[in-house]
């Protein structure tokens, strides 16, 4: 508008005036007047508050249009308000980039207006250099969000999937972008006039993501924005909206949702943060602390079993590396024989441990994959344990054999045949429990399992140890999917496997989400220094039994070791003989305090 507008007369010119301050105050009514959109009636309300606000957060469900949204408040903010510096970034370049695609591809056909005000010349969407230039001098630019974008200027920074982006990234590199307001000639305006005016439009940042853990900087900056919503002095506003709106304002099918949740592989964690808009922590009542467990997510590699590894050609990230000196593992599982969303009932979850030492002779306990297990027949899952026992080099077996769990250990204790390979796998006896030890009839068998057989007491000291774990930090757990993707992209061949592949590769990550959320949803009672946790209505803690009695045998095994260590020590020390001076000779020594042997 601004490039015509000197040459209008004065009457037409006030005309001009009056329109653009109406749009400007009313910017849902500039969308149906000009950009011919017949908006829903929140998406009207969010219009008008990303154009009110200067810290605007908008957390929004998949499929409720928020970068359609984005697109056109960009397009908005650029017609009316000549000379406009609108900057987009994202997690992904890709996604940062779609909404300028949403402009030119989706907007722009629908307004001969929108098209005429567009600069086709200057006007680029590639990889490396997107941008939408108007005539009236505003643009849309898309930058990478790393180091390549410092040097950029902006009235309005638009970070879409903000939960994405590094913190210290937004805080240094982007957020800087926003130093000069800007400025319009005003004419007729004296310099201290202009100065006033260019004090009225502060630069703005919009915040546009769906849900994600409330350990993240996005969630505190959702905390803290709607702390400044609650100052009326403050332009800040801050919501989130469900997958109910969408399927109530069509733009969701209700069927479409009922197909996505009765899936196989569906994410009770994962929906609840991308479709429920909800913040994905611990409960005020929980046993378990959520932000110590998210501390301990940091093994970016699981180990997977061949069968899985072999898909990416066996790649050393991710396949069963050979133990290391003093390394110690454990296979843990928490045993049901049926499972269905039906009945409710428990799966059979297992975890393997790779316990390592410090230098202060301590151990931290890996848990370098994990896998759930529904449906599966006593035979078949005995089989399917010792095989997994087997593969990655285990040194004890941590098995809940109470129960149906019970019927698991008869078959372990004696020699399995596997029918397809024909491999015959020896029997393994019970290692802590005589009288379990004692249903093993093969001679010789190997002492490895830890049968499990729980009471109150040893579920209270299960609930104690593994928090204090978590507390300490000394267990590690696999990354989240979102991370672990990542990194799984970075091993050559990821990127052309099918997605039901690539599902179960990232299934470790799934896994331990679905972990965690069962820990931070476990309800607790305390009686006389005892501890009782019990799940919640239609919830499920088979992952908890798992990792609880793999964790509490660690501890036991590492406390037996480091008794075993002070007492060689003790011993050693016994025997300590202190050399004669001898001048220019070596003289042999015995003695903990000299690990060679010799000065």
């Amino acid at each position: 508008m601004g490039y015509i507008f000197d040459s209008l007369d004065q009457s037409y010119r006030r005309h001009i005036e009056r329109c653009a301050a109406y749009y400007r105050a009313n910017p849902h009514r500039f969308a149906k007047d000009v950009l011919n959109l017949d908006l829903r009636i929140f998406q009207q309300i969010l219009l008008v508050m990303m154009n009110w606000s200067v810290s605007f957060v908008f957390i929004a469900s998949r499929g409720l249009g928020k970068t359609f949204l984005a697109a056109i408040f960009c397009v908005i903010r650029a017609i009316l308000y000549p000379g406009s510096k609108i900057v987009v970034a994202s997690g992904t370049r890709g996604q940062a980039v779609n909404i300028l695609q949403k402009i030119l591809l989706e907007l722009k056909p629908r307004s001969p207006a929108l098209a005429f005000e567009i600069d086709e010349k200057q006007t680029k969407l590639n990889g490396m250099d997107a941008q939408i230039v108007f005539k009236n001098g505003s643009f849309i630019k898309v930058v990478t969000s790393g180091d390549s974008a410092r040097g950029n200027r902006a009235n309005i920074l638009l970070i879409d999937e903000f939960r994405l982006v590094p913190k210290d990234t937004v805080d240094t590199i982007l957020s800087k972008f926003l130093t000069n307001n800007r400025m319009p000639e005003y004419s007729e305006l004296t310099r201290a006039e202009r100065h006033a005016e260019y004090q009225k439009e502060p630069n703005k940042t919009l915040y546009l993501s769906s849900a994600y853990f409330s350990d993240s900087w996005a969630y505190a900056k959702c905390e803290s924005t709607f702390n400044m919503m609650l100052d009326e002095n403050r332009h800040s506003f801050v919501c989130g909206f469900p997958y109910q709106l969408a399927i109530k304002e069509g733009l969701l099918m209700a069927e479409a949702v009922a197909d996505q949740m009765a899936e196989s592989d569906f994410s009770e964690v994962k929906w609840s943060m991308e479709m429920g808009a909800e913040w994905f922590g611990a409960a005020e009542d929980a046993w378990f602390d959520f932000d110590s467990i998210s501390k301990t997510r940091r093994i970016k590699y699981p180990m997977l079993p061949g069968k899985l590894a072999i898909k990416l050609k066996d790649h050393p990230y991710i396949r069963i590396e050979p133990k290391a000196h003093n390394e110690i593992r454990i296979l843990s599982a928490d045993i049901a024989l049926m499972s269905s969303r039906k009945h409710n009932n428990d799966a059979t979850s297992i975890f393997i441990n790779q316990m390592t030492p410090t230098k202060a002779g301590r151990y931290i306990s890996n848990f370098i994959y994990g896998d759930t297990i529904e449906g599966m027949h006593t035979e078949d899952q005995a089989l399917m344990i010792r095989k997994l026992f087997d593969e990655y080099e285990c040194d004890y077996l941590v098995l809940d054999a109470q129960g149906v769990g019970s019927g698991v250990y008869d078959c372990l204790v004696r020699d399995i045949n596997d029918p397809e390979t024909g491999e015959i796998y020896p029997a393994i006896s019970c290692y802590n429990n005589p009288d379990m030890a004692a249903r093993c009839t093969v001679p010789g068998a190997k002492k490895v399992i830890w049968a499990i057989k729980a009471s109150a007491q040893f579920n209270s000291d299960c609930a104690y140890r593994l928090r204090e774990g978590f507390r300490s930090g000394r267990i590690r757990l696999p990354v989240t999917e979102y991370d672990g993707e990542e990194y799984l992209r970075e091993i050559k061949g990821y990127d052309n496997l099918s997605p039901s592949d690539k599902l179960k590769l990232q299934y470790p990550y799934i896994n331990t989400t679905l972990l965690i959320n069962e820990l931070v949803k476990l309800q607790y009672e305390e009686t006389n220094g005892r501890v009782s946790l019990h799940e919640r209505s239609g919830m499920r803690k088979d992952r908890y039994s798992s990792i609880s009695y793999n964790y509490y045998v660690a501890t036991l095994i590492e406390n037996k070791l480091s008794r075993q260590n002070n007492m060689n020590s003790s011993v050693s020390n016994m025997f300590v003989i202190k050399p004669p001076s001898y001048s220019g000779k070596a003289v042999k020594t015995f003695g903990s305090n000299n690990r060679h042997g010799w000065f």
